[in-house]
């Protein structure tokens, strides 16, 4: 659909990642006639996903889900999507709900169950000669993650914490080593125990208990997938935007928030310059580019200028996209990820990527797409099945023999770059090798092969340093020490992986919820929560058996 400058727009939504994209999905049901303004072809960020045709051979690869949570009939991710009408519209595959994930470890290998009850047991059969240990540990992540729960929903008053939620206060802002410490767990126990980190990729000294625990309970009500991919969420929340009366446009990428006495009115697009006015703007792009580039410092207080400029980006990801020439399912291989690591010593992992060093061998983490959603048909041809290795890597740009990333050089060279292109060989070449623990003789069936570093996604998301996971979840660096969703620039709200809600699909999605909220000054969680439907759901169309999310995100 062609914009024109003259259409007005009650709120404009900067990045149709999942959190703009709900944010713009509620504004649009309570009847804000919003416009979501994407640089990219296709909308969803890191949510969408990519496809390749080879001789006459498709290939579909996600470029960021791979399992989520809350997925269930009280899940948050339902509750949301029902919230604009979308629950039915989306469906969600379980993984094995006896070992969603597998971790492997040089000694030991643990599959880690749903629930909370059976995570417990299964842990304190490995290490039975820590039981009493662990399920002190256990059983205080398990009350820290259902205080925190009850709090973000606005069940307990921030000053009713110390009657209603004592554990969240006593653990929840301390580092999750404290807590081991406390209780003299092992080092291999505690690896265990953070098995799944590399979902937010902090090293355990910095990691909140809450954070810990929350990745946890996140997944004890089953781990899922969603049927047709990681596109389908975006594609859905898409559906509903036009249906309720807004827009999302690609290829427009936004180069300013033009502010007036103090005040967003509206925004500049870089490319044409086009002008598209709007008493309301909703940044969903990088916390740090919003702040100093597409916003402007001059229009923030010093404290938040200082604030914005001190904080630390997540460690970055590096991602292998593979089909094999081996139906994994017919080999009887769970329906499970992979976590591989080379030692317990988790924290020393960190040492050396924040060192410009990637571990020897790496961490590895290993999703297949094919048993999760067998009935995908774009995955890959009949035979194959397709998967993806992923592990973190430095945040320095010299690691790729870079002096700057692709947004600040202002082109795509960096790809072309032979030095570049061998650091990124030598690399897949390594985690593929570290993934044949999980998958024997991988390397040996690989028909089709890409890789993405860092430099991808700055070039693709334009966030800071190429990282999937925007600021970096620390104890000093969550919660209201974060920004958003209201800014010191009236009419300019924030949403996304850098604001208190976090980062991942869930987190994401109510960050987009609790921007939308701030805008219609309303308590939209609580609404969420209590299963109220904002919008007309009858506007809705109708289901297709032909309906692309792909190129419904065009």
């Amino acid at each position: 659909m062609v914009v024109n400058a003259s259409d007005r727009w009650d709120a404009i939504v900067i990045g149709s990642g999942l959190g703009g994209l709900a944010c713009a999905a509620y504004l649009c049901a309570a009847g804000r006639r919003t416009l979501v303004l994407e640089g990219h072809s296709v909308a969803g960020g890191n949510s969408q996903v990519f496809r390749r045709r080879v001789r006459d051979v498709e290939y579909e690869f996600d470029v960021g889900i791979h399992y989520i949570g809350e997925c269930g009939p009280s899940g948050g991710i339902t509750q949301i999507m029902n919230g604009v009408g979308l629950a039915e519209r989306v469906v969600f595959r379980p993984l094995d709900p006896d070992g969603y994930s597998t971790l492997i470890f040089p000694d030991l290998e643990f599959r880690v169950p749903a629930g909370w009850d059976r995570y417990r047991e299964r842990l304190l059969a490995t290490f039975p000669g820590e039981a009493e240990a662990l399920a002190k540990v256990v059983d205080t992540m398990r009350r820290v993650d259902a205080e925190t729960r009850r709090y973000q929903d606005h069940e307990i008053p921030t000053e009713e914490l110390a009657e209603h939620a004592p554990t969240f206060l006593a653990w929840g802002l301390r580092p999750v080593t404290e807590l081991f410490a406390e209780h003299g767990l092992s080092q291999r126990a505690a690896a265990v125990l953070l098995g799944e980190q590399g979902d937010y990729a902090v090293r355990p000294s910095k990691t909140p208990v809450a954070l810990a625990a929350g990745l946890t309970g996140h997944y004890m009500n089953g781990a899922y997938y969603p049927e047709g991919g990681g596109q389908v969420i975006a594609g859905r929340l898409i559906e509903a935007i036009r249906a309720y009366g807004g827009e999302v446009r690609t290829r427009a990428r936004v180069a300013k928030v033009r502010v007036e006495n103090g005040r967003a009115v509206g925004v500049t697009l870089a490319r044409s310059g086009e002008e598209i006015n709007a008493e309301t703007v909703v940044s969903n792009a990088d916390l740090k580019r919003t702040v100093g580039e597409i916003v402007g410092e001059e229009h923030f207080s010093a404290a938040t200028v200082e604030r914005v400029r001190g904080y630390t980006m997540t460690l970055p990801l590096f991602t292998a996209y593979l089909s094999i020439d081996l139906d994994l399912r017919e080999l009887g291989v769970p329906n499970t990820n992979y976590w591989i690591w080379n030692s317990y010593d988790i924290e020393g992992h960190y040492d050396e990527l924040e060192s410009g060093r990637i571990p020897d061998p790496p961490i590895a983490y290993v999703s297949t797409a094919s048993l999760k959603d067998p009935s995908n048909p774009h995955l890959a041809p009949p035979g194959q099945t397709n998967l993806q290795v992923m592990t973190l890597v430095p945040r320095d740009y010299g690691f790729w023999k870079q002096e700057r990333g692709p947004v600040a050089e202002g082109r795509n060279r960096y790809h072309r770059d032979p030095a570049y292109r061998r650091t990124k060989e030598e690399l897949v070449e390594g985690i593929l090798k570290a993934a044949e623990v999980a998958v024997p003789g991988l390397r040996e069936h690989v028909v089709w092969r890409e890789s993405a570093s860092p430099l991808t996604q700055e070039r693709f998301t334009h966030s800071t340093g190429g990282t999937s996971y925007g600021v970096e979840f620390t104890c000093k660096q969550m919660g209201p020490m974060r920004m958003g969703p209201n800014t010191d620039v009236a009419g300019l709200f924030l949403c996304g992986a850098s604001t208190p809600s976090g980062h991942g699909i869930a987190n994401v999605l109510r960050s987009g919820v609790v921007a939308a909220g701030a805008v219609l000054d309303t308590d939209l969680i609580s609404l969420v929560r209590g299963g109220e439907v904002l919008g007309d759901s009858a506007k809705l169309p109708e289901l297709r058996d032909d309906w692309d999310a792909w190129r419904e995100s065009h």
